[in-house]
């Protein structure tokens, strides 16, 4: 009887098929005498308005994983038993299509890559962290040993799938920090509170763990507060990050206040006076009504709050979130006409800071979880200064709709070949598709260096091996070779350079 929890996962996770089912083909499609392959990684093209940089980060993540995959899942496993997956596979894909092919295909590539015990591979990159404008290199990857031509472009396939998304998410959460940061700055606001303004809540939205933990990590290169707990030790692993590199408080779900029934009063109590005393946590309050909670729980409870020592975060968790925070000019009942900050600033009271903006009293604060955008951001923050709140008045959780929503081609990421040697001689490849009326799929031509001139970062491509090496001040180096790190950088170093690269490009 078919079982499918006794089933064994070795082949899956054999990372040789990790791969585009054509890449198999690719091999024998080359010409004669090719040696080596050169191919370049690029953002080509930014669909987001605001972003013409983006931040390069988790190749080092990526590494270890595509290297960890590679020695468990292939190197140190018998050779019948991988070969005999391989094989199983290839006939599986092209049985019907190519029976000719499955026939007479020569496996002993792959059998010389598992008797090599190593990935016989280099990379060279710029610093993670670093800013790069659309179009110009991240990362360039060639084979080390002649016989494994064919492996840089076998790869590409395996590396996007681990890379592009990171990069991507990284580079629209500091699209967040800038506009909070910008917030923060015009309203006198605690700067540092900028740092836990933006949390990121999207593992249950993710397409896998793994999606989550790599999605994540490029949210904590630009703030502190994320609810994705595998992204600690993805970092803590591969980044050697310290043990707090996350931040969060305990907060309920609708399960929890659901379990109260209707009396939210007393829902409110037993949380603040007997689960959590003190401290932060946030409480979601829109599980029957939450504008009565607004008007009728919070000002009865009004003392223990503020007797109490910590915050209370008030989650609204539906409707439009720019009018609930900031409130809706067309509702005839007052309390939603002025919004959530307004109403509370009137119920616990708070100060008015040497700008003018008022905040509100640290034992309360508003979280916003549901439906999450840069632009809804933007317009919160706007919203907060027109009604003379501090920006920060509202903390905001990024979800799967900003980290999920998007594709490798949000910001056109692509690994080209663009150089070869042939017989010996070194040879310049490139594409040029004429019907590619925007030009961004044009790609660059032999190898490449990435050098900082008037105040950014710009490729110089036609180069070869007996000229590359000469280029002063490459910012493209040598990270990796045959398995092994030869450049390896931590995450606070990473992310201070993050802060420093924003400020750099975008002034925040």
């Amino acid at each position: 009887m078919f079982n499918p929890l006794e089933r064994n996962m070795k082949a899956i996770k054999n990372p040789i098929l990790l791969t585009d089912g054509y890449k198999f083909c690719h091999k024998d499609q080359y010409p004669e005498g090719l040696e080596w392959t050169y191919e370049t990684w690029i953002p080509r093209k930014s669909r987001v308005d605001g972003v013409n940089h983006v931040i390069f980060f988790g190749l080092q993540g990526m590494l270890c994983e595509m290297v960890k995959s590679f020695e468990e899942g292939f190197f140190s496993r018998p050779l019948s038993e991988v070969m005999a997956e391989i094989r199983e596979n290839l006939e599986g894909v092209f049985s019907k299509t190519n029976p000719e092919m499955v026939n007479e295909y020569d496996y002993s590539h792959f059998e010389k890559l598992h008797k090599l015990g190593y990935l016989p591979i280099k990379i060279k990159a710029v610093k993670e962290g670093t800013f790069i404008p659309i179009g110009v290199p991240m990362f360039t990857i060639e084979n080390t040993h002649k016989d494994f031509f064919w492996l840089p472009g076998y790869l590409e396939t395996q590396m996007s799938s681990y890379i592009w998304q990171t990069m991507t998410d990284a580079t629209l959460a500091n699209y967040y920090k800038r506009v909070l940061m910008d917030g923060a700055k015009r309203t006198g606001a605690n700067i540092n509170a900028v740092e836990c303004q933006a949390g990121d809540f999207s593992m249950r939205g993710m397409g896998s763990p793994e999606a989550a933990y790599r999605a994540g990590a490029g949210h904590l290169l630009s703030f502190g507060a994320s609810a994705t707990i595998p992204t600690r030790n993805y970092l803590k692993a591969f980044y050697n990050a310290s043990p707090d590199v996350i931040t969060y408080a305990p907060s309920t779900e609708h399960s929890v206040m659901c379990s109260y029934g209707t009396d939210e009063k007393k829902a409110f109590l037993e949380l603040i006076t007997k689960v959590y005393p003190s401290g932060t946590v946030t409480i979601v309050a829109d599980s029957y009504d939450f504008w009565n909670i607004v008007d009728r729980v919070l000002p009865d409870i009004k003392d223990v709050i503020l007797s109490r020592k910590g915050r209370v975060n008030i989650r609204p968790d539906s409707g439009d979130p720019v009018k609930i925070i900031c409130g809706d000019e067309s509702s005839e009942n007052d309390t939603i006409k002025k919004g959530l900050v307004e109403r509370l600033y009137e119920i616990f009271g708070g100060i008015v800071n040497e700008k003018g903006f008022k905040e509100l009293d640290p034992h309360i604060g508003v979280i916003y979880g549901d439906s999450i955008t840069v632009e809804r951001a933007k317009q919160i923050v706007n919203n907060l200064i027109e009604k003379n709140f501090v920006s920060t008045s509202a903390g905001l959780g990024v979800g799967s709709y900003t980290y999920q929503y998007m594709t490798r081609d949000t910001l056109g990421f692509a690994l080209k070949g663009t150089a070869e040697i042939i017989d010996g001689q070194f040879k310049k490849i490139y594409k040029d598709p004429k019907t590619d009326l925007e030009n961004f799929k044009r790609s660059k031509k032999g190898m490449v260096a990435v050098v900082f001139e008037e105040g950014t970062y710009k490729c110089i491509d036609y180069l070869n091996p007996d000229t590359e090496p000469f280029i002063i001040n490459n910012e493209l180096q040598e990270v990796f070779r045959d398995g092994r790190f030869t450049r390896i950088q931590d995450f606070e170093s990473i992310r201070q350079r993050v802060k420093d690269e924003s400020i750099r490009v975008y002034g925040i």
